[in-house]
């Protein structure tokens, strides 16, 4: 099996389109947001940090540089508090993407292209130990929902 990349440096663009980075737009419980880099960095930051709601406004490189200030310890969203790196925080990013995907019909077909690759996310700079979203669960998250989009809707 070929290994296909998802990421803003991938060769191929459905890559590019379908990495965190990106200025994709979408909605999730009901907040609009720009990216999902810009949630995963905004969620670093207590509701009541004002950095937080500019934070979501953001993509790309400005997002991920705007929460490297942040502590690292816990997330927030809604009315909840996750520890930073736990399960409960990477199935919050799950549904972020999984929000942005299924909330576009081009990137939802982007990803089913990719069938018969194995999800890679490879970039120039190695990975953090105090990432977010390491790889594996990242490319484990667009793995699962590719097989759904696959399937099609449930009868």
């Amino acid at each position: 099996m070929t290994e296909f990349n998802i990421s803003s440096t991938a060769p191929d663009w459905r890559g590019q389109a379908l990495s965190n980075f990106v200025l994709s737009p979408f909605v999730l419980d009901g907040k609009l947001l720009a990216s999902v880099e810009g949630f995963i960095q905004g969620i670093k930051f207590a509701p009541h940090d004002a950095r937080r709601a500019a934070i979501f406004e953001t993509f790309g490189m400005q997002a991920k540089q705007a929460g490297a200030q942040a502590e690292r310890r816990v997330v927030w969203w809604q009315d909840q508090e996750l520890a930073y790196g736990s399960a409960a925080h990477h199935a919050l990013i799950g549904r972020a993407i999984r929000a942005r995907i299924l909330q576009s019909e081009g990137l939802a077909a982007a990803l089913a292209s990719t069938r018969g690759h194995a999800l890679v996310h490879l970039t120039p700079e190695p990975e953090s130990p105090a990432t977010s979203l390491p790889a594996t669960v990242f490319c484990a998250i667009l793995t699962q929902l590719r097989e759904e989009i696959l399937a099609g809707p449930s009868a």
